[in-house]
């Protein structure tokens, strides 16, 4: 794509922000190993290209202009994400292939990132992208191969891969005294899925009116607090197997719920590429091993 005439090059860009951040041309090019004079003459192509002035010169000091503040943020920005790709790419190191993942953030730290080991050694080919996503992935306006998340989420044109159904049940930190009817027992809640205890409480034939207790973002966040005796949560039995078989957590009732939908590989309905079909059949795989009684 042809760069237009008033774009910065790196380099320009590079010595803007230096100089917004130092306040000399002479410290900026220490810092990019270049004299003061190529810096200077770099400043200088760019304003006259743009036609503003970014810079005041006082007294051999570099101070913003009114245009010079408006775009400085807008070109760390830049440099900022053009660092961090580099450093993403070089993680890669010698890898053929890069699955990206855009995964629900307590499901990936709680269930899939202990597993992945297994796949690691029995595709080390493949290297492994994973972001945290709550809300639904668009595929053509993203660098995702695929996503795991509930099936709900799925968006048209997808093709949804079920891999765990979602069972609910309330727990507690096992020295907490809890009545059947958790009367007085804060109920922590979960934010982006506010409706879990009216939904848990109506199944158990308990009151729903006046739920209270402290309310957080994710489901690791609320196992946390589960932990530490802030109150009753309603968790994914995925999520606590570990805590329940240590005696960290412990549960109240016998009673689970099943969740409206199951946690899913999200994918382009479109062909998939083979490392897609490879991480989609070990993920089964996985999931069938792990599914078991209450």
């Amino acid at each position: 794509m042809h760069r237009a005439a008033h774009t910065p090059s790196l380099q320009e860009l590079r010595a803007f922000v230096l100089c917004a951040r130092l306040g000399s041309a002479s410290r900026a090019g220490e810092a990019m190993n270049l004299t003061q004079g190529a810096i200077s003459r770099s400043i200088r192509s760019l304003e006259d290209r743009m036609g503003v002035s970014l810079f005041h010169r006082v007294r051999q000091r570099l101070l913003l202009s009114d245009a010079g503040r408006a775009m400085l943020r807008d070109a760390e920005d830049i440099l900022d994400r053009l660092d961090r790709s580099s450093r993403m790419v070089m993680a890669f190191g010698g890898s053929r292939q890069v699955l990206r993942l855009a995964v629900l953030p307590t499901f990936a730290a709680m269930w899939l990132i202990p597993r992945l080991a297994g796949f690691a050694s029995r595709h080390p080919e493949i290297s492994l992208d994973l972001s945290s996503s709550l809300a639904p992935v668009d595929f053509d306006d993203s660098p995702y191969d695929a996503a795991i998340q509930r099936a709900e989420l799925a968006r048209p044109g997808t093709t949804v891969v079920p891999i765990l159904p979602e069972r609910l049940i309330a727990v507690a930190a096992p020295g907490m005294a809890v009545p059947p009817d958790l009367a007085g027992i804060p109920l922590i809640q979960q934010a982006t899925r506010p409706h879990l205890w009216a939904d848990w409480l109506s199944a158990a034939g308990l009151d729903t009116a006046g739920i209270r207790g402290p309310r957080f973002e994710q489901f690791e966040m609320v196992v946390a607090a589960a932990r530490a005796g802030l109150g009753v949560a309603v968790l994914p039995d995925i999520f606590v197997q570990s805590d329940l078989a240590r005696g960290a957590l412990a549960r109240v009732s016998e009673l689970h719920l099943d969740g409206p939908s199951p946690y899913a590989l999200i994918r382009p309905a479109k062909l998939s590429p083979e490392k897609v079909e490879l991480f989609s059949a070990w993920l089964t795989s996985q999931a069938g091993e792990e599914r078991r009684p209450l």
